[in-house]
């Protein structure tokens, strides 16, 4: 029985280890020699950014508001995917400029390269593990990250003592519609269907009630109203609004108004600016589900310039993730030139600034595209573009050694 059970033990690790050696002889060496400064650098970049980012903040707390030892820490367990998410990048660029740099000092790419074997083929697992990377990053961003961040937000917020409500609370929202007005001597809509036929704004938005509301009616050509209300929350059985505390001042044509006031009023409407309320505000707390629904809730808005942030936003989603193939791909290039020494310090200090460089350039170009200077998908994936022709420079000259 004893050896039965050995036996299986063995069969089980064979199985579990069996993929590994499939992989070929220099493969599996050149990725020996780049995961272990990896774990490092994830280790490295990930505490770093979380002390400068929660922990401090939530040292202060401890000491200052009283919140929970216990309750700081699941705040901080929380937080650490959206961190990891930033370190991924960072140490495919650190740990292949560190690996490919020993060996290169060492003498041992020129000892491959003397074998007839190109750069770029010593650089394919590098390239392999920065596709798996970049993989993993997509994960944690799109599932783990928008989840954890509201579970901190929760944790931090019951133990500073305040209350969590499952809808957040909003500011400003406002809501734009546009179709065809009816028209004043045949009462039946235009044709021109690209109106502006009703302006829906909430001061604020908690709980699903909308309060301090104004709406402006432009539906008709013969007359305009506005009504104004303390709240108002959506009906969703009718597909209507219901007004609380409010009036209706109905302007006509010839500049007579009226004034009609209401303790409950029902206004058939969409459920528009529901939606637009409940739209996280950073996108960061969004699936790419979620951001692809937000941006046909903005897209009834008419803003352009939510509409721009957030398809902008859209490609992020994908632009963080493919960080690690153009990190990965300028590090083992770089790291592979035979003039390059493998110091750590030397290591860190090249990584922090060609890191600083990638994401200033992401920021401008983001910038540019909220702004309309740039087309959305241009914006966020030219910094990417341009940072892969550096690393297909770097490659070149690297094999030229």
């Amino acid at each position: 029985m004893k050896l039965s059970n050995q036996s299986l033990f063995k069969k089980t690790i064979n199985k579990i280890i069996a993929p590994w050696y499939s992989i070929s002889l220099i493969d599996r060496w050149l990725l020996g020699q780049i995961i272990p400064p990896m774990v490092f650098a994830i280790s490295a970049f990930t505490v770093i950014s979380l002390s400068v980012g929660v922990m401090f903040d939530l040292i202060r707390k401890i000491v200052e508001y009283g919140l929970p030892l216990f309750l700081a820490l699941k705040v901080l367990f929380f937080s650490l995917p959206s961190f990891l998410v930033l370190s991924f990048p960072m140490a495919v660029l650190l740990s292949t400029l560190l690996a490919y740099g020993k060996l290169s000092s060492n003498s041992e790419l020129l000892a491959l390269k003397s074998l007839g074997i190109k750069t770029s083929r010593i650089i394919a697992p590098a390239i392999a593990l920065s596709i798996f990377m970049t993989g993993l990053t997509f994960y944690f961003n799109d599932n783990l990250v928008p989840k954890s961040n509201k579970l901190a937000e929760k944790t931090l917020r019951s133990g500073m003592g305040s209350s969590f409500s499952s809808e957040a609370e909003k500011y400003n929202i406002m809501f734009a519609r546009y179709g065809s007005r009816i028209d004043a001597s045949s009462k039946k809509p235009t044709k021109r269907n690209n109106l502006l036929t009703h302006i829906f704004y909430a001061t604020w938005f908690k709980n699903n009630i909308m309060n301090g509301v104004t709406l402006l009616d432009y539906s008709r050509e013969d007359i305009q109203q506005i009504l104004k209300a303390d709240s108002a929350k959506f009906d969703r059985k009718n597909s209507s609004w219901i007004f609380y505390e409010g009036s209706i001042v109905s302007i006509a044509p010839n500049g007579q108004t009226t004034n009609i006031k209401f303790k409950e009023y029902t206004y058939p409407f969409v459920e528009g600016p529901l939606e637009l309320a409940k739209v996280p505000k950073d996108a960061n707390e969004m699936t790419l589900k979620q951001a692809l629904k937000a941006e046909k809730i903005y897209q009834k808005t008419g803003n352009l310039k939510e509409i721009r942030r957030i398809q902008v936003r859209i490609q992020e989603k994908f632009t963080l993730p493919f960080a690690c193939i153009v990190f990965g791909l300028i590090g083992s290039s770089l790291g592979s030139k035979s003039n390059l020494r493998s110091s750590k310090s030397q290591g860190f200090g090249l990584s922090v600034i060609l890191i600083l460089i990638y994401y200033v350039m992401s920021f401008v170009f983001s910038s540019f595209g909220v702004k309309g200077l740039l087309a959305p998908v241009i914006a966020a994936w030219l910094p990417v573009l341009i940072s892969l022709g550096g690393g297909i420079y770097f490659l070149r000259k690297s094999s030229s050694f």
